[in-house]
């Protein structure tokens, strides 16, 4: 008996596995391109621009962000569909990003025209070049959360493959964006500390006291203007002033 051919053999999710493998290689390659950024603006750019280039089906591709699940925003987009249909999304208060951001891990959008889920968003849309989109949940953070969308002209531009490689593509964009996160954190610590430190410097050397005291007078200069300690330490090393202008004071 012959020995049966594997060459094109589908497994797992129904992919066969040539290009299972052409798949894992090139997620491994928006993974590094990902990861090379350099903060997390450029890491969110680099998504939407490399979801296009993997995803089938997709044109065109946008992050909608909320912090503290009130303040919604696009953060970044491939053109500028992404950002008139978020408008709409935002203005209606319905539609498939903000479901992906608050209720679904996946939300598949086949007619966008046709969509009875969101029925002031669909009445809305009809006058843009989108006919079906795909969302993705992103990362939760808390309170916190982002989605990955995806937009095309046609209907039914996404399908099962679609879904399941947006899935995966999801999963490391979210790492690469934490890690991206992660570094804007540590440099903003790094750069407030130094702020903060020759803040001090100034103090010390201005009225003779200690670190300690340069630190307790810019926490009570901080009290007394109600304004954070790291921004009155960087408006005394800018300007040579311990008391912020007006429009610093919150």
């Amino acid at each position: 008996m012959a020995e049966e051919s594997t060459e094109g053999r589908e497994t797992g999710e129904g992919v066969p596995d040539d290009r299972r493998d052409g798949l894992a290689v090139r997620l491994s390659e928006v993974a590094r391109t990902l990861h090379e950024q350099g903060d997390a603006q450029e890491t969110l750019d680099a998504i939407v621009r490399a979801a296009v280039g993997t995803i089938p089906g997709a044109c065109d591709a946008g992050v909608m962000t909320v912090v503290s699940r009130r303040k919604v925003d696009t953060v970044a987009m491939t053109g500028e569909l992404p950002g008139l249909v978020d408008q709409v999304q935002y203005e209606t208060g319905q539609g498939p990003c903000l479901t992906a951001l608050f209720d679904q891990r996946v939300v598949s959008v086949p007619d966008v025209v046709a969509e009875e889920r969101w029925p002031d968003f669909a009445a809305r849309v009809r006058e843009l070049d989108v006919a079906s989109m795909l969302s993705f949940q992103l990362y939760v953070a808390g309170d916190d959360l982002g989605a990955l969308n995806l937009y095309a002209p046609v209907t039914e531009a996404f399908d099962e493959e679609s879904e399941h490689v947006g899935s995966l593509f999801a999963s490391h964009a979210a790492v690469a964006l934490a890690a991206a996160q992660e570094r804007d954190h540590l440099a903003e610590s790094v750069h407030t500390r130094d702020l903060i430190g020759q803040a001090k410097g100034i103090l010390m050397e201005r009225h003779k006291i200690t670190a300690d005291q340069a630190f307790a007078l810019l926490v009570r200069g901080s009290q007394h203007t109600n304004t954070k300690v790291r921004d009155l330490a960087e408006q005394l090393v800018r300007t040579g002033e311990l008391s912020p202008p007006p429009g610093r004071r919150r």
